[in-house]
This record gives structure tokens, C-alpha cells and sequence, in this order.
């Protein structure tokens, strides 16, 4: 009789529990996104967000006094360089997600890297989160193809969208999605959907003039 198989099978056993474990937060990430990918998206707090307010344009905004924080933001980008949106502090900082599958974020890209040109020098910097490209070369070819002028984070899991959004901030509910920090790293204002050039400059001008 050999009584080793049974603890090994075990062994195993545990082992396959804990890694469905350790991926069931991207899972749920993952569930999320895909409920609410490329769609107009509709305005509404996230978690504890009842002081957030939406105006005609479907932006919700949060009180100077009542924003949070930005959580962790950082990794490779599509060019294969490290960014940390933490180290951007001091400017207002616009993070789109988007992915190259997704209809609604091609039509909204030519309206997000003019104005991201365009407020360059006001001290705006864009920031895009690529999620859900299992192939980079895709989001490479996206951002090629629309001339992108700014970075985007490769966050092909959804890992950034649980880490940089804590519960009780706005947060991104679909893709695309447009969140814009404070000069000081908190979270400002949200757009569900794609954005046209009138409704991005509706979103950064006020916090452009923010002191």
C-alpha cells in the first residue's frame, strides 16, 4: 500500500485553491468592465460618493473639501517605460481608460489628444489606462494610429482600476472612462462614456483655475 499519494493530492489541492483565490479581485475587475464596456455609461457616485455632484453635461464632480485621494497609479506603459502618476503631482491630471477593441474610445481619441495638446502648457497632463489588450501591439498600434501625445499605462488585467480607485471615490465604470485629479492627487471630477472636445474642456477649465 503507498500511503504518499493522498497528501500530495492535497498539496495540490490547497495549492489550485489559493491561486483561484489570489486572481478572484482582477476576476471581479474583469466582470465589471465588461458589463459596462462601450457604453454612453450613465453619471452616478461610487461606494460612499453621495456628495458628488452630476451637471447637464453628465459630470460628476466632487467639492474641493470632500475629495480623496488617487490610489496607487503606476507601472509599464505601452512603450515599455515606468510611470507613476504619484509623481505627477502639481498638475491636473486627466486618466482616460480605454481599450483598442472598444468603438466608443476610437471616436473620442482625436478629441482627447487635441486637448491634451492644447493644455499642455497649462500645466494638464494626460494619462491613458490601455485595459483589457491582451495584445499590446494593439494598444500601440491605437495610439500610433490617433497620435496620441501622452503615456498610457499597459493594464491588461484591471489590476490599476482596483489600486487607483479607492471605495467611496468616483471611479471608473466602464470603458471609456475619464477621471480627473486635483493638482494635489485627489480625485476631482468623473465622465462615464466618451468625451467630445467641449465636454473635456468643461471638466479641466475649473480646475485649471483652481489655486
Amino acid at each position: 500500500m503507498n500511503f504518499g499519494r493522498a497528501p500530495r493530492r492535497s498539496t495540490r489541492s490547497r495549492s489550485r485553491r489559493a491561486a483561484r483565490a489570489a486572481v478572484l479581485p482582477v476576476a471581479v475587475v474583469a466582470a465589471a468592465l465588461a458589463l459596462g464596456a462601450c457604453g454612453s455609461g450613465k453619471s452616478g457616485g461610487g461606494g460612499n460618493t453621495n456628495f458628488v455632484a452630476s451637471n447637464e453635461d453628465g459630470v460628476d464632480t466632487v467639492p474641493k473639501a470632500d475629495r480623496k485621494p488617487a490610489g496607487t497609479l503606476d507601472g509599464k506603459t505601452l512603450d515599455g517605460k515606468t510611470l507613476n502618476v504619484a509623481s505627477l503631482k502639481g498638475k491636473v491630471v486627466v486618466i482616460n481608460v480605454w481599450g483598442s477593441w472598444c468603438s466608443p474610445c476610437r471616436a473620442e481619441a482625436p478629441n482627447l489628444a487635441k486637448v491634451a495638446n492644447e493644455t499642455k502648457s497649462k500645466g494638464v497632463q494626460f494619462v491613458g489606462i490601455d485595459t483589457r489588450d491582451t495584445d499590446k501591439g494593439n494598444g500601440v498600434a491605437f495610439e500610433k494610429s490617433f497620435h496620441i501625445p501622452y503615456p498610457s499605462l499597459y493594464d491588461p488585467s484591471g489590476r490599476l482600476l482596483l489600486s487607483g480607485f479607492p471605495k467611496g471615490t468616483l471611479n471608473p465604470q466602464g470603458v471609456p472612462s475619464t477621471v480627473v485629479l486635483d493638482r494635489d492627487g485627489k480625485i476631482a471630477a468623473r465622465k462615464l462614456g466618451g468625451l467630445d472636445v467641449s465636454g473635456l474642456r468643461k471638466m479641466l477649465d475649473p480646475l485649471i483655475a483652481e489655486k
